[in-house]
C-alpha cells in the first residue's frame, strides 16, 4: 500500500531547489540545522570524530549527510520520498560513506542492528512522527553517551502536540496533510528524559538580524545515558 506521506513529500521535493554548490565561506559541503543559508551552528552539535557512524532520520535530498560523509563519517540516511532520495543520488555521486535507505524512520530504527553515534534531525521525521513512537527506537538504536538532535520550527503558542501540515499539490488538487509534533522546549526535554536520555536542552536560534522572516529555529540535543536500560 503506498504511504500517503510518501507522496506528500515527493510533491515538497518539487518545489525545494537544490543546495547551493558553495556556502558564503565557499565549501561545497556544510551542515546547517536552520532554515536559514549559513546560520547557525553545524555538525559540531553532534559530537561524532571521523569514522564513527551517524544516522539521519529524514535526510530529504542529502545535503547534511553527504557533508558527514565529506568529513569521514559513515552516514546512513532514511527518507520516505523517492524523488528526494533521487536528488540526493544525483547531487552526492560521488559520497564515499554515504548510505541511503528509503522507508519509515521508526520501520527503519526498529528493525536494524546498527548501534550509531549519533542520530538526527533536521525539519524531518522527528517533527513529523510521533516521540512515543519514535523516541524509545532513537535510544535503543543509540550507543550510551550518544547524541540525538532535532531541528524544527518553534511552535505557535497554544498550538501543542499533534498538528496538521498541509503541503501544495497544485490548483486543480487538494493539498497533501501529513501530521506533526510541536511542543515547548521544557516539553521536548521533559519527553527526552522520560524515554531515557539523560541530558536534554532545547533552545530557539533567532533568525538572522538581516532576514525579513522573523521565525527562529527550535533547536533541541540530547544524550543518552550509560545505562542501557535507561
Amino acid at each position: 500500500m503506498t504511504d500517503a506521506r510518501s507522496a506528500a513529500w515527493d510533491t515538497y521535493s518539487q518545489s525545494k531547489p537544490q543546495r547551493r554548490q558553495t556556502n558564503a565561506r565557499g565549501e561545497t559541503t556544510w551542515f546547517n540545522w536552520t532554515q536559514y543559508a549559513d546560520h547557525g551552528p553545524g555538525a559540531e552539535v553532534l559530537s561524532v570524530k571521523p569514522g564513527e557512524s551517524v544516522l539521519d532520520l529524514g535526510c530529504g535530498s542529502g545535503g547534511n549527510l553527504a557533508h558527514l560523509a565529506a568529513t569521514g563519517m559513515r552516514a546512513v540516511g532514511i527518507d520516505l520520498s523517492p524523488a528526494q532520495l533521487t536528488k540526493a543520488h544525483e547531487r552526492w555521486p560521488d559520497a564515499d560513506g554515504m548510505e541511503l535507505h528509503r522507508g519509515d524512520a521508526v520501520s527503519y530504527l526498529s528493525k536494524t542492528y546498527t548501534i550509531f553515534d549519533a542520530v538526527y534531525s533536521v525539519f524531518g521525521a522527528a517533527w513529523f512522527t510521533d516521540p512515543g513512537s519514535l523516541l524509545p527506537q532513537v535510544h535503543r538504536g543509540l550507543k550510551p553517551g550518544g547524541v540525538f538532535a532535532l531541528s524544527q520550527r518553534p511552535p505557535v503558542e497554544g498550538c501543542y502536540g499533534c498538528q496538521a501540515s498541509y503541503i501544495p499539490r497544485g490548483d486543480d488538487q487538494d493539498p497533501a496533510i501529513v501530521k506533526r509534533w510541536d511542543y515547548e522546549p521544557d516539553i521536548w526535554c521533559a519527553l527526552l528524559k522520560e524515554y531515557g536520555f539523560g541530558e536534554a536542552t532545547a533552545t530557539v536560534i533567532p533568525a538572522p538580524s538581516h532576514e525579513k522572516r522573523t521565525i527562529g529555529t527550535l533547536l533541541v540535543r540530547a544524550v543518552r545515558g550509560d545505562d542501557p536500560q535507561t
